[in-house]
C-alpha cells in the first residue's frame, strides 16, 4: 500500500506541477494532496505541524491566484474582460504551437479582451500589459510553491525508501 500512495503522491505532485502553469488546475493544492499521500504511508511518521503549514501557504497561494491578476488588471485601468481575455489567451497560447504561446498568448487575449470591452488602443495596451503582468507574478508565485512542494516530496521519499520498499 505504500508504494502505491507514493505512486499518487508523485502523481498528484506532478499535477500540481502542471496546474501551477495551467488556470484549470490548482497547482499547489494539489501538490499538497501528493504531500499528504505520501505521509498516510505507513514508512513516514506523521508531522500535522507540517502538513498543517503546508496546507495554509498552498491555500494562501491559491487564494492569491485570484488575488494578483485582479490587482495588476486594476492597477493598470483593466477590466474584467481583460482578465478573462488572459485565460483564454493562456490556454489558446498552450495549445498553439507558437514558439513563447504561453507568454504571448495571455498578454494577447488580455488585449483583445480590453478592446472588446470597448476600451482604446492605449487604455487597452496598458490594462493588457497589468493583467499580463498579474498573471506572471501569480504563476511564478504558484510554480515557486509547487517546485517546494516537490523538493520537499522527494527529500521525504528519499530518507524513507528503504522502508517503502
Amino acid at each position: 500500500m505504500d508504494i502505491a500512495l507514493t505512486i499518487l503522491g508523485l502523481f498528484f505532485m506532478c499535477l500540481g506541477l502542471i496546474g501551477s502553469i495551467l488556470p484549470v488546475l490548482p497547482g499547489p493544492p494539489l501538490s499538497w494532496i501528493g504531500l499528504l499521500l505520501l505521509y498516510l504511508t505507513n514508512a513516514i511518521p506523521n508531522d500535522w505541524m507540517f502538513l498543517t503549514i503546508t496546507l495554509i501557504i498552498a491555500l494562501v497561494v491559491f487564494a492569491l491566484d485570484y488575488i494578483i491578476p485582479a490587482i495588476g488588471t486594476k492597477k493598470f485601468g483593466g477590466s474584467k474582460a481583460g482578465m478573462i481575455g488572459t485565460s483564454i489567451g493562456l490556454i489558446i497560447g498552450i495549445l498553439a504551437p507558437i514558439p513563447g504561446g504561453i507568454i504571448i498568448g495571455p498578454f494577447v487575449g488580455a488585449l483583445i479582451g480590453e478592446l472588446t470591452n470597448k476600451a482604446d488602443t492605449q487604455t487597452a495596451l496598458k490594462a493588457a500589459f497589468g493583467s499580463f503582468l498579474g498573471f506572471v507574478t501569480s504563476t511564478l508565485l504558484k510554480f515557486i510553491v509547487a517546485i517546494i512542494y516537490f523538493g520537499l516530496f522527494i527529500k521525504i521519499f528519499w530518507e524513507y525508501k528503504s522502508i517503502i520498499f
